[in-house]
């Protein structure tokens, strides 16, 4: 069985041209894309201006450091689910844009502070800012795709992670190696406040709103659409009620619980592999960055394939929770092989590609938790959750990294996470498409 409903055969099929060739994905996903890696450049370079000497400017200690790194992650939780429920029954242009502007001027302001609690006030705030974006793009695009597109088009959103940190840490490194780690900030939050401006006018909440798409195809999308909201179970109450239910369902805390587990690792695998390839290889910033770039690059790749399958099968958890038992078990490895860095390298790169893989599959299965209008509330507080497991994951690594456990205890724990996180995928329903009438809470 596939996921597809017999609107989309009929696009596929030659009425229509398919997903890539489509002129919604010609018009929203490279707007996509650019915000979502814009989020994820001011996010993560902290990282590389910690290795490339912020720190030691600064005097931060290892909790310090970490605790500087971690905090953007609690400013991240608490914007999530309102920020979304605004997007889905006001504006996800008005939202996005503005969160754009904002925290482009905060990732520059970074540059200017030289005080350990000015900069986490400032990343607390950064994390507030963009809070409701991943959650609202993902929402917006499940009214440009079909259920059948929607693992490509989120693929395609969180594209922007892996390509970013790829490029980020070439281009990160060589600005700290040139300049210095203020330079970094100052020089890659600028086009974040430009780019939110030009949001304003390319993101448009439907895509009846968007000028020159083909009729054809807006007709093949309204009637998928629809067919897919008349398979969905009625949803009765207020919307508050609704809402409610969506929040407090089991599926939705399961999902929400293995994202916290899962970001536990994956954040704490971002964070921290520079210092790691640094500290391994015992080369400078610069080449330490280009190291850095190699997982993402291969992880690209493969989150395109993987999403393809999905979509094509239909099978969301088998797109998911292979790849981070994998991840897990490559983690461990890695660390095994410390004694040799190429193959250690080689295993890095692995448990890279298992745990971007998953990603554009796993938020399409979130979405299809709760009936279609009211799906970004899930979304958003799986995402919540995963930006606690990110804020543990951040801040627990670097810190057992300078306790005596060192190296070993922080892949032990991102390791073990991760496993986690892949059994907990096995407890969510295959197929659900909305949620128990009866909250578990």
């Amino acid at each position: 069985m596939t996921a597809t409903s017999p609107a989309t055969e009929t696009a596929t099929s030659g009425s229509c041209p398919g997903f890539w060739r489509s002129a919604r994905a010609r018009y929203l996903m490279p707007v996509a894309f650019v915000t979502y890696s814009l989020a994820y450049l001011d996010k993560s370079n902290y990282a590389i201006a910690s290795a490339g000497g912020m720190a030691d400017d600064l005097r931060l200690s290892a909790g310090t450091d970490s605790l500087i790194a971690a905090s953007f992650f609690l400013g991240y939780f608490f914007f999530q689910i309102p920020g979304t429920i605004y997007a889905e029954q006001r504006s996800a242009r008005r939202l996005v844009a503005w969160s754009t502007v904002a925290w482009g001027l905060l990732a520059v302001t970074q540059g200017l502070l030289s005080s350990p609690a000015q900069l986490i006030a400032v990343r607390f705030a950064l994390g507030v800012v963009e809070g409701a974006v991943l959650p609202s793009m993902v929402m917006l695009l499940g009214r440009w795709f079909t259920r059948g597109e929607r693992g490509r088009a989120n693929t395609l959103l969180i594209l922007g992670n892996p390509v970013t940190v790829m490029w980020l840490s070439a281009v990160s490194g060589w600005l700290v190696s040139i300049a210095d780690w203020r330079a970094m900030f100052i020089a890659e939050g600028v086009p974040s406040v430009l780019w939110g401006l030009c949001c304003l006018r390319l993101i448009k909440d439907s895509p009846e709103r968007a000028h020159g798409l083909p009729e054809p195809e807006l007709a093949l999308l309204r009637a998928d659409l629809a067919l897919e909201r008349a398979a969905a179970p009625a949803v009765t109450g207020t919307l508050r009620q609704q809402y409610s239910r969506v929040l407090c369902s089991r599926p939705v805390l399961l999902m929400a619980a293995q994202y916290f587990f899962w970001s536990f690792g994956m954040y704490g695998f971002v964070f921290w592999l520079p210092a790691i390839i640094k500290k391994g290889s015992g080369e400078g910033i610069g080449a330490t960055g280009l190291l850095t770039a190699i997982p993402y690059a291969c992880a690209a790749a493969v989150m395109l394939l993987n999403s393809r399958l999905s979509d094509r099968s239909g099978r969301r958890r088998a797109a998911v929770w292979p790849w981070l038992a994998c991840g897990g078990l490559a983690l461990l490895a890695s660390y095994a092989a410390a004694g040799d860095f190429p193959v250690a390298l080689a295993l890095l790169v692995v448990a890279g590609v298992c745990l971007y893989a998953p990603y554009g599959p796993y938020f399409a299965l979130v979405s299809a938790l709760a009936p279609p209008g009211i799906a970004g509330a899930a979304v958003a507080l799986v995402n919540s959750f995963g930006a606690l497991g990110s804020f543990a994951g951040t801040y627990l690594v670097g810190w057992v990294r300078g306790t005596p456990l060192g190296d070993a205890g922080a892949f032990g724990l991102m390791a073990a996470c991760t496993l986690l996180a892949a059994v907990l995928t096995l407890a969510v329903p295959e197929r659900a498409s909305t949620v128990r009438p009866d909250p578990v809470l």
